[in-house]
């Protein structure tokens, strides 16, 4: 995925979006959903208890001998070069963590970001949340309860497929403008736009 999105695009894809309908949508872009530093020591010391119990069988198996506290000491050092080399290269923590981590801590961002946001508090609970996260390759629509219940969940699931292709091919804005429009004709079925509608939140993507 790429990082780079027109906002002003994004803004107006929502503004217009949201012209039928008395829903509010909303978006954000997170660079990443964690810094991932104790996650991925973690995976790293598990790494090298593994590969120090086949280094102590290989050992066994040809009869030779390593003092107990060389091999320990080995461990250390190790375990020690491996968390500076995180700290230098955090890019590499990422490759580490295993992809159901990497989603949990998307998703967990997704949803803080539909109660910081405000997108909960809308009068008829209509807020829609899109949000990408770069790192974790990771897409959501977070929709509130006033047309989540409205809406099966597989609509949602086809929005989040194509905003995700969108981004993989490096078209991150159309990407959204696509998920908004769609988001939008979903609202415009279910929450049309009242006489007296007030736009309640944001016509904007924020970026984390």
């Amino acid at each position: 995925m790429t990082g780079e999105v027109d906002h002003s695009r994004v803004s107006a894809a929502i503004r217009e979006a949201e012209k039928s309908t008395s829903g509010e949508i909303f978006c954000v872009l997170a660079r990443a959903s964690d810094g991932y530093f104790h996650v991925a020591a973690a995976v790293l010391a598990g790494a090298i208890m593994v590969l120090s119990l086949l280094v102590a069988l290989w050992l066994e198996w040809g009869w030779r001998h390593v003092d107990a506290s060389t091999f320990v000491l080995a461990q250390c050092l190790a375990f020690a070069a491996g968390v500076i080399l995180l700290k230098a290269v955090p890019s590499l923590r990422i490759r580490l963590v295993p992809k159901r981590v990497r989603y949990a801590k998307a998703h967990a961002n997704a949803m803080r970001q539909f109660l910081s946001r405000n997108v909960h508090t809308t009068s008829e609970r209509t807020g829609v949340l899109i949000f990408v996260s770069l790192a974790e390759r990771y897409a959501e629509v977070v929709a509130d309860t006033g047309i989540s219940e409205k809406v099966p969940q597989a609509e949602w699931n086809r929005i989040v497929a194509d905003l995700v292709v969108a981004a993989s091919g490096k078209r991150l804005t159309e990407g959204f403008e696509g998920a908004v429009a769609a988001a939008g004709s979903l609202l415009a079925v279910h929450v049309p736009r009242g006489t007296h509608d007030r736009n309640e939140l944001d016509d904007r993507l924020v970026e984390i």
